[in-house]
């Protein structure tokens, strides 16, 4: 009892680390779009590269993989998406938003799915929550593959963001979630910030690229 009490005080500690940190990576670089009503802005590790973005009415996604690899056949994939408007509906929380992200997992893996909540998080002066879910076995993919993602939900003046990295693997019984390593990749994706966007500025966004 008291190991695992010491476990959980060392995980809530990473956590609090994870979602902290100021400064990317010297792996990685600072990554700032103009999503919808703001500027999102994260640390992108170096070893990753875009395959696709796309706008469908409120909806926006961009995937990023590591290199060499694309985007039918990966095994890392860092995903940035927005909800336009979102956040006019009150019934939607940070909590609520990253739950329905990570409850799509469950329809691909009914038998061997795992989700955890992991807590609320301040990105800069924005609310949010961050989850993890994973499947044993995706039952519609060919090799039955597993797959685990971190999911960051971000709740923006107007529109609600999230940030996803999932990785896949062989296929197995009802996943363990290492949430150390998961709590290590949220520092690496810091810092998570939303900016808003100034009229006539343009890449890099100095007005973002510094923000605390």
């Amino acid at each position: 009892m008291a190991r695992a009490g010491i476990c959980l005080a060392a995980l809530g500690a990473m956590f609090a680390s994870a979602v902290s940190a100021e400064g990317p990576s010297s792996t990685a670089f600072k990554v700032i779009s103009p999503i919808f009503g703001q500027l999102v802005m994260f640390s992108m590790p170096q070893a990753f590269v875009v395959v696709g973005e796309s706008t469908n009415g409120p909806s926006y996604i961009r995937e990023a993989v590591l290199k060499g690899e694309t985007a039918s056949s990966w095994t890392q994939m860092i995903t940035v998406t927005g909800a336009k408007g979102l956040v006019a509906n009150p019934k939607v929380t940070p909590e609520a938003f990253a739950a329905s992200i990570a409850g799509g997992f469950k329809s691909a893996c009914p038998d061997t799915f795992v989700a955890k909540g992991v807590g609320s998080a301040k990105f800069g002066d924005q609310d949010g929550y961050v989850a993890l879910a994973s499947c044993g076995s995706v039952v519609s993919a060919p090799d039955k593959h597993s797959e685990t993602a971190l999911v960051v939900a971000v709740k923006g003046s107007a529109d609600y963001y999230t940030l996803q990295w999932a990785e896949r693997g062989p296929a197995s019984g009802k996943p363990v979630i290492d949430e150390a390593k998961w709590l290590e990749r949220l520092h690496q994706l810091q810092p998570i910030r939303l900016c808003p966007i100034v009229s006539g500025e343009a890449a890099p966004y100095p007005s973002c690229v510094n923000r605390s």
